[in-house]
């Protein structure tokens, strides 16, 4: 029974880490935007 109370332990523990990174990531590392334009082929844009 310890060996289980173990693992559940350490499986928490790294579950938060990961958690907490992720979590990091999100809040303080956000992507610059961008304007992306691309051709699209084989369609022709009516104009009036």
């Amino acid at each position: 029974m310890p060996s289980l109370i173990r693992f559940v332990v350490v499986l928490g523990v790294l579950g938060g880490i990961v958690f907490g990174g992720l979590y990091i990531l999100a809040e303080f590392f956000e992507p610059v935007p961008k304007e992306v334009t691309k051709p699209v082929y084989g369609i022709k844009v009516r104009t009036r």
